[in-house]
């Protein structure tokens, strides 16, 4: 088993388990070692991985949170379609409130319970947090192509349910980031994320999409 990824320098820090389809990309691109340290960007500046060749490693999305609607599933369907043109993309969804409990810290540490038992050793951890470092789109690059460059296998991203993540969760993370000031509703932050992941997979691949 290979050793932890170091923590991102600039990001400081189940129960019931619905998996959605898993994609293959059309192709995987290897990269050469780059070291993971991901530098802080200015707005407007070129992420260290724009048009350069990342490995493209499997992705998953791991939420928390009650069934979809049906508009917000239409679009995560759309996103998941895009993003398995480049990368091994899984999308799971935990049950919020697993035990039913009117206690609200008793129902965050059964969802942190729910979410440890979905990580593995190799994850490399990516949480969204109100609390969390903001992050523009050169940054969600540089995550990416930094867990590629780590012995990390997977790259995950967690999205906690309506009273936020568990201390588990949250020790685990390698990044702790935000999307926005504004706190956003569960299912916003989930496409507003998923928009994001495609963009920098674009800006990677040097597509005319990220102006």
């Amino acid at each position: 088993m290979p050793p932890p990824p170091a923590r991102s320098r600039f990001f400081h820090a189940p129960v019931s388990v619905r998996s959605g389809r898993k994609c293959r990309p059309a192709h995987h691109s290897l990269s050469k070692n780059r070291g993971a340290p991901a530098p802080s960007h200015p707005p407007g500046r070129r992420s260290k991985y724009s048009g350069q060749s990342v490995r493209a490693m499997r992705m998953r999305l791991l939420t928390v949170g009650k069934k979809r609607s049906r508009g917000t599933q239409l679009l995560v369907e759309e996103y998941k379609e895009k993003l398995c043109y480049y990368c091994d993309f899984e999308d799971t969804l935990i049950r919020s409130n697993p035990k039913l409990t009117s206690d609200v810290k008793v129902q965050v540490e059964a969802e942190d319970t729910a979410m440890m038992q979905q990580l593995k050793p190799e994850d490399f951890v990516v949480v969204l947090d109100e609390n969390g470092k903001d992050a523009i789109s050169e940054h969600i690059v540089d995550l990416i192509g930094d867990a590629g460059n780590t012995g990390s296998s997977r790259l995950t991203f967690c999205i906690g349910g309506p009273y936020g993540l568990g201390v588990q969760v949250r020790e685990r993370a390698y990044a702790t980031i935000r999307l926005s000031s504004l706190v956003l509703n569960h299912q916003v932050a989930l496409i507003v994320l998923m928009e994001q992941l495609c963009r920098a997979w674009t800006i990677i691949k040097g597509q005319k999409y990220h102006h």
